[in-house]
């Protein structure tokens, strides 16, 4: 297993104000202004994997991404893999004590975007970012990191090592269950990385992370995302 290394939460460029989510017209809805696709409408489907523990999980997908409303230099698609910390909530049982256990893989804490430009060559990782911290569903602004691009699954092996600090730092209260689902998580962080790298190497070879298929109805969609996360 490589072995890990980078400092986190250490920006390449000046620091951004967070931004707002995208600004359709006056009584336009959001999803009508950018029609966004889903995984059914692209070319091949989209992967979910699930990392569960007592209290948080982590999920991790191919993503391809269109931003309607994007930071200055980072316009055009992008494609890769989206890892994201999300807390895990049981469900009373539906039925007896033989019936299937209700799982909501609620909100988001944390997230990572190793992500590229789909102009420029695979592997170059030139739009790979992290939020450090979610509010509600809503990401932060982009926090790049010359490690995270230089060693991104190295780097995300290490955030995900100490589950403690990375709770800490988005801001998510101490308690019962997290310092267990910290050790455990240790336990699959190289399975979580060998994840990780076989979905970039599918990305790479044209399998996932793919555009929809064809036109959306009415022209260009203003923003696209394909993918679970």
């Amino acid at each position: 297993m490589p072995e890990f290394g980078g400092r986190p939460g250490r920006a390449t460029g000046p620091p951004r104000a967070g931004r707002p989510g995208p600004r359709p017209a006056p009584g336009a809805d959001w999803r009508d202004a950018a029609r966004q696709r889903t995984d059914r409408d692209s070319k091949g489907a989209a992967v979910l994997y699930l990392f569960g523990f007592e209290r948080t999980g982590v999920a991790v997908g191919d993503l391809y991404h269109l931003d309607p409303d994007p930071y200055p230099g980072q316009e055009g698609a992008e494609r890769g893999v989206r890892l994201e910390v999300r807390l895990l909530e049981r469900g009373p049982l539906p039925g007896s004590i033989n019936s299937s256990q209700p799982i909501a893989v609620a909100r988001p804490v944390w997230r990572a975007d190793l992500l590229e430009s789909v102009a420029g060559p695979p592997g170059s990782f030139d739009r790979t970012h992290y939020h450090p911290a979610m509010t509600g569903w809503e990401p932060g602004r982009r926090v790049f990191d010359r490690d995270l691009s230089a060693h991104p699954v190295e780097w995300v092996g290490a955030r995900l090592a100490s589950l403690e600090t990375l709770l800490a730092e988005a801001g998510v209260a101490d308690g019962p269950g997290y310092a267990t689902d910290a050790e455990a998580l240790r336990g699959h962080v190289a399975e979580i990385m060998d994840v990780i790298s076989r979905l970039l190497e599918r990305v790479w070879r044209g399998e996932l992370a793919r555009p929809p298929d064809g036109p959306a109805p009415g022209g260009e969609p203003a923003g696209v995302r394909v993918g679970w996360l």
